[in-house]
């Protein structure tokens, strides 16, 4: 049973529709003494552990995230509590507050729009994931042992939650895309967090003591921005030092890679694929096509407004069809599939040269992509992956990730 949904039937009505704004924060510091009263600092982390005897002028957060990349969320501390806003947290919706009680701590009291803003208990023991972009998080913070709910277990490529959804330990709460949200209520676990998207199932696990938490990472556009909502697990389940270790590492290793990818001529690349009769070709402003940009891939779509152009084959191929690579995220096992969806991929000069690369490599059992997963949480090893296609001399003994070479077959 849930623990941390304290004010579940006092905020229903903020989360009946996640578009129902928290707005900016008011009052936050209600339960702030004065600045006369000195403040200290507790002398270890409380990560993991509950007050036992709470003290208003003692910083139960000493281990503080800072947001640098991401633009879709925000974090602020306080003393007991901290304050989580999504500030679209699905396309179109308003921004949603959350506010994240140290366990242990009494329950602040606020005023103005985080008056009846949701309140979750921290760090939170069990967690239902809306999406695998969200399960590579929680595995670089070691902290997969809290999902206890996945949405389409065929998805999950990580072995040690595969192997708890195989002993029963990790219940696949939305089958199909369908969110069951009599389990979810029968369950009750602490968090679920969503995928992005809207869903009139979210009231009813609210209404059950359930705590929804938007996580629409994909609304980022940058790699760097998606992957840094790694802090937004970190703040749920009190691993904000393992966060800024994890974060800061890899974002370092992103920016040197972009720095050895920019001293080589550019590539000019091919991304995308026929979709439903029209060509979806990622914009320099998308996370598909920062990634090339940023790997020293070029193509005449990378400057254009947007983050996604819908364009006929004739138009890609006037502008692109002699480019040397295509990118490609597709399940061809060989290039003749290429051919069998559209014959007239036969014209592309990467696909007579056999330089197609596909995002496909790391496949789980039961076909659930990696690129989705792990890849999200790594942009680092992404990047990686291309430059090593698009410059082979900088990566010469490259092991890739993600990518594999489409072979002709």
């Amino acid at each position: 049973m849930s623990r941390s949904f304290r004010t579940a039937a006092a905020v229903t009505g903020c989360l009946a529709v996640l578009a129902t704004a928290c707005g900016t924060p008011a009052g936050e510091d209600s339960t702030v003494s004065s600045t006369t009263t000195p403040t200290t600092t507790a002398t270890k982390s409380t990560d993991g552990d509950c007050i036992t005897d709470f003290d208003p002028h003692t910083d139960y957060f000493p281990t503080k995230s800072t947001v640098v990349d991401a633009t879709n969320f925000t974090l602020r501390y306080h003393k007991s509590y901290q304050v989580l806003t999504v500030n679209q947290p699905y396309p179109g919706g308003a921004p949603q507050s959350y506010v994240l009680v140290h366990c242990g701590a009494p329950d602040p009291e606020l005023t103005g729009d985080l008056a009846d803003a949701p309140r979750i208990e921290v760090p939170v023991d069990s967690v239902y994931s809306g999406s695998t972009t969200q399960l590579g998080m929680f595995a670089e913070l070691d902290k997969t042992g809290l999902v206890t709910g996945v949405a389409g277990a065929d998805n999950v490529v990580n072995d040690k939650i595969r192997g708890r959804i195989n002993d029963g330990d990790v219940l696949d709460f939305a089958p199909g895309g369908q969110i069951n949200t009599e389990l979810v209520a029968t369950e009750r676990p602490d968090v679920l967090l969503t995928d992005g998207l809207d869903n009139p199932g979210y009231a009813k696990i609210a209404d059950a003591g359930t705590a929804v938490v938007a996580d629409a990472e994909w609304l980022e556009n940058t790699p760097l921005g998606r992957a840094e909502w790694v802090k937004v697990i970190a703040a749920l389940t009190g691993a904000e030092e393992k966060a800024a270790e994890t974060y800061g590492r890899l974002r370092n290793d992103y920016e040197v890679l972009v720095d050895k990818a920019a001293a080589a001529p550019p590539v000019q690349v091919l991304p995308g694929t026929m979709d439903q009769g029209t060509w979806s070709m990622p914009t320099g402003r998308e996370y598909t096509g920062r990634l090339i940009v940023d790997a020293g891939g070029a193509y005449r779509w990378a400057e254009d407004p947007g983050t996604n152009l819908k364009l006929s084959f004739e138009a890609v191929y006037a502008e692109a069809g002699q480019a040397p690579v295509w990118l490609v995220n597709t399940d061809w096992e060989t290039l003749a599939d290429a051919l069998a969806a559209d014959n007239r991929y036969g014209e592309l000069a990467a696909v007579r040269d056999g330089a197609v690369w596909s995002a496909d490599k790391a496949i789980g059992p039961a076909g659930g992509n990696d690129y989705w997963e792990r890849g999200v949480a790594r942009p680092d090893l992404v990047l990686a992956d291309l430059i090593a296609i698009l410059h082979p001399d900088l990566q010469p003994d490259h092991a890739f990730e993600f990518y594999r070479q489409v072979p002709r077959g």
